[in-house]
């Protein structure tokens, strides 16, 4: 699908429901950047998982 079509569809909204499609597409847009250890974290996490197919509960750091 591509923006263009999106486009075509919310202008085919009654103008009434504006708000509505608003607050639903605004919940698509990411708010929150993953930090640097977040990205290695969850790279190593996904490394861990195709080696073993699990993570160990031990084997993470919770601090």
């Amino acid at each position: 699908m591509s923006k263009e079509l999106l486009h075509e569809l919310i202008d085919m909204v009654p103008e009434n429901d504006t708000d509505v499609i608003y607050r639903l597409l605004i919940k698509f847009i990411p708010t929150d950047v993953a930090s640097d250890d977040e990205v290695i974290a969850i790279s190593e996490a996904h490394e861990s998982l195709k080696k073993d197919g699990h993570v160990s509960f031990d084997d993470i750091d919770w601090d």
